[in-house]
């Protein structure tokens, strides 16, 4: 995977508790952890999975600029 691709991340606190995340530009990628913490790993292990399958799928990977 590419580690130089940046992508806006969104953590919405929940009510029950956690956090729900979701990454705006990777429609349908969005992950929960219990904590900000946990969020925040779960969030780049859900993007690193994401890209990697849309390039196993020779899919056009959408590269945000800096």
């Amino acid at each position: 995977m590419n580690s130089s691709l940046n992508y806006e991340v969104v953590f919405r606190e929940e009510s029950e508790g956690g956090f729900t995340v979701i990454v705006p530009d990777l429609s349908g990628c969005v992950t929960f952890g219990e904590t900000l913490e946990e969020a925040k790993e779960m969030a780049k292990e859900a993007i690193e999975l994401y890209v990697e399958s849309l390039q196993e799928y020779s899919e056009e990977i959408k590269e945000i600029q800096d």
